[in-house]
């Protein structure tokens, strides 16, 4: 099977379904794939930040996705041995300190929006092979697979928007720098006992950060800091006790922790690291979000990243400029922004312990 289309997108997470709906909507004809089956398939980093809140709504899609559901933080808690020490409130002209928006709810909603273009296309289980040069060493398409069957999709942009471990990104031959942080982390969700108001909770476990993050549907998400590499020596010791740490720190989710929590097995490890790369394109060839700049989850900055790569660079592309343009100086205030961003993460995890300096 050959295709053809403006601009071909790999990934149909947040970054790249916003930016296949923006270009759609501007006469750009666009093929979004994706090798899962089902684009709505959950993630961790669900948090909007005040960014990625207005990147929505100027584009009329917040309140199609508040419909389906979202929650706003309403605290930012310090807790020592189970006593709330400091609380943070939103700045009253935004009115949260985050937003929960599951990636069902979001994506859902850029979809379907951008199926009421008809230059528009998604193919999910398709899985990216190889790229495909042109003459002068630039890109000019895609090959893949989709049910067992070969595809071409010939190209005048390639969008590599597949996450951390790109293969876009890898097949293009552009170098990345991986910066590990020194902790791995483990999540775990688990229902919120009820009352349970809307808020992050932070505690300081061992010397590392232990969080809650209220959820929507009723849930609460656990990201618990380990160091890294730890991890394998550690489910060799027994479970009681370090799960005991977790409802020191927080008492009133006793009850749902013994519940819901009572194995190694009922964590999810992520390898945490950041990266970046010094080159954000080439010829015929553009990345964005975690395929070019990996973030840590500190701060929840990764989802409202790539939308905001993807909000930049829609607004620059039209038909008429994709085959000339300048990738790489395009992406130069973004590559800016990001630097500094990840230089934030890094200075919250080295900081974070002092906000418990008043029990040292």
């Amino acid at each position: 099977m050959n295709l053809k289309t403006d601009v071909c997108i790999v990934g149909a997470g947040p970054g790249g379904a916003l930016l296949a709906y923006l270009l759609a909507k501007k006469n750009v004809s666009v093929i979004l794939i994706e090798r899962s089956k089902d684009v709505a398939k959950e993630f961790r980093g669900e948090h909007l930040n005040e960014e990625g809140e207005g990147i929505l709504k100027h584009h009329g899609l917040f309140e199609k996705v508040e419909r389906l559901g979202l929650l706003r933080m309403e605290t930012l808690e310090y807790w020592e041995n189970g006593k709330l020490f400091k609380l943070i409130n939103p700045n009253p002209d935004i009115g949260h300190l985050g937003i929960h928006v599951p990636q069902a709810h979001l994506l859902s909603v850029i979809i379907q929006e951008a199926k009421k273009y008809s230059n528009f296309s998604l193919m999910t289980n398709t899985r990216l092979i190889d790229l495909i040069k042109d003459e002068a060493d630039g890109f000019k398409g895609i090959k893949a697979i989709r049910e067992d069957r070969e595809i071409v999709i010939e190209s005048n942009l390639v969008i590599g928007a597949d996450g951390r471990f790109s293969t876009v990104r890898k097949k293009s031959g552009i170098d990345v720098t991986v910066r590990k942080h020194g902790y791995d982390l483990l999540w775990a969700k688990i229902p919120a006992p009820l009352n349970w108001e809307p808020s992050i909770k932070m505690a300081l476990i061992d010397e590392m950060q232990l969080s809650l993050f209220t959820q929507t549907k009723g849930y609460i998400q656990i990201g618990w800091n380990i160091k890294e590499g730890s991890y394998s020596e550690l489910r060799k010791q027994p479970f009681t006790p370090f799960i005991d740490k977790l409802i020191k720190a927080f008492p009133q989710v006793k009850e749902t922790v013994q519940r819901h929590i009572t194995s190694w097995q009922d964590f999810v490890l992520l390898d945490v690291h950041s990266n970046y790369t010094d080159t954000w394109g080439k010829a015929g060839l553009a990345l964005i979000g975690d395929a070019v700049h990996t973030m840590t989850p500190t701060g929840a900055f990764g989802l409202n990243s790539a939308m905001k790569d993807a909000d930049t660079l829609a607004a620059i592309l039209t038909r008429e400029t994709i085959s000339n343009m300048d990738l790489v100086n395009c992406a130069a205030q973004r590559k800016k922004e990001v630097e500094k961003l990840q230089v934030i993460q890094v200075q919250k995890e080295q900081n974070f312990a002092k906000q418990f300096v008043i029990y040292s």
